[in-house]
Order: structure tokens, then C-alpha cells, then sequence
């Protein structure tokens, strides 16, 4: 089995039109696989959670990063990125 470069990605903002469109077509323009997603909208707040394979990504980690926080401004959502092995040692119980 090959190994995977999981990265969480979370999206949350104020719930407009084209939300998940614009993040996956950024994705998918980077060859990033989507592994898993799951969304959620509570009183017009939109919240997801992605869990994506970079492993054949086209641009680095510390690019995507960036490139998906300037596209969070402006479609008006906060995007942030981590990888599996950081996000799991933050949220240790």
C-alpha cells in the first residue's frame, strides 16, 4: 500500500455560494486528492473538514498553505491547513 501525505484542512466562515467549488478546483488544479469531507452549516455558519492526500501535489506544503489562505480572504472563509502527524499531537487528549 502507498503511503499517504494526509493534511487536514479546515474551512469555516459565514455560508455563501461556491464554498466547497472554489476549494476543491484549487485542490484539484494541485492534484490533491480528497480523502474524506464532511461539512456542516449552523445558523448560516459554514463549517468543513477535509482530510487530503498532498503525496501528488503539484505545488509544496508551505505554498499550498498560503495559497489557500489568500483564497479563504477572498471568498470570505478562514482556510487552514495541517499535517495528520501536527494536527493529532495538538489535539491529544
Amino acid at each position: 500500500m502507498e503511503k499517504t501525505e494526509k493534511t487536514i484542512i479546515t474551512v469555516v466562515g459565514k455560508d455563501t455560494v461556491g464554498i466547497i467549488a472554489r476549494v476543491c478546483t484549487y485542490l484539484a488544479d494541485n492534484k490533491i486528492n480528497i480523502l474524506d469531507i464532511s461539512q456542516t452549516i449552523v445558523q448560516g455558519y459554514f463549517n468543513m473538514m477535509m482530510i487530503a492526500d498532498m503525496k501528488g501535489a503539484t505545488k509544496s506544503f508551505g505554498d499550498c498553505v498560503k495559497e489557500l489562505d489568500r483564497l479563504g480572504e477572498e471568498i470570505g472563509v478562514n482556510i487552514k491547513c495541517q499535517k495528520e502527524e501536527i494536527f493529532q499531537k495538538m489535539h491529544r487528549i
